[in-house]
């Protein structure tokens, strides 16, 4: 059984926006300490010459890690978060993956690629992280910690039936589908998320 956690990591999406999970989290009532993490060289993060691939994401992330900690990430944040729980199961005790946007093959999935716009809209976003796929659905079984699945039913970026198979694959996943939500629903729709992740967080 996984205890109640001691630290809430929110993880941004590609934008790597520090911003993005405030609106929820400062509603929550859930008394863990709160990190917002950026990523370096996206957002308001400075660079980081240490941090040139995926993995070493993941390494930042498992960094904060020093005691039990949920996630709570937003698109490609949910691919690290993952990443992270499958290398620290013992000190994940929750995920919230909202509008997961990676970690699975998304085109079957019916997902639009994200991808091509953003980089001509973000000249200085490395390569590496838009060129990371990695599927992760052989290992999702491994993640046994109570996850919160949230999804808008108008996002074509991670699409309802992203969330679905994720439902499918995760253990102990529980999918929440916001009627005309979109790939922004986690920040847009910050009083009803906070409610649910502040209920998630009391599962044991």
């Amino acid at each position: 059984m996984y205890s109640s956690p001691s630290k809430l990591l929110f993880l941004p999406g590609a934008s790597g926006s520090t911003r993005f999970w405030r609106p929820a989290g400062e509603l929550l009532a859930h008394p863990a300490q709160q990190v917002y993490v950026g990523w370096p060289g996206l957002g308001s993060t400075p660079a980081d010459p240490g941090v040139t691939s995926f993995a070493d994401l993941v390494a930042r992330v498992m960094a904060e890690i020093d005691q039990p900690t949920a996630l709570v990430a937003q698109s490609m944040g949910g691919v690290v978060a993952m990443l992270v729980a499958l290398e620290r199961p013992e000190l994940v005790t929750h995920l919230v993956l909202a509008a997961t946007s990676g970690g699975m093959d998304m085109e079957s999935l019916g997902a639009q690629d994200w991808r091509p716009l953003f980089a001509e809209a973000n000249l200085v976003v490395p390569q590496w992280f838009i060129d990371y796929r990695e599927d992760l659905t052989p290992r999702l079984a491994e993640l046994r910690m109570p996850t919160l699945l949230l999804w808008g039913d108008d996002d074509p970026i991670s699409p309802v039936r992203v969330g679905q198979r994720l439902a499918e694959l995760l253990p102990r996943a529980e999918l929440h589908v916001f009627p005309g939500g979109d790939h922004r629903l986690a920040k847009i729709l910050a009083t009803e998320v906070a409610s649910l992740i502040d209920r998630h967080l009391a599962k044991g």
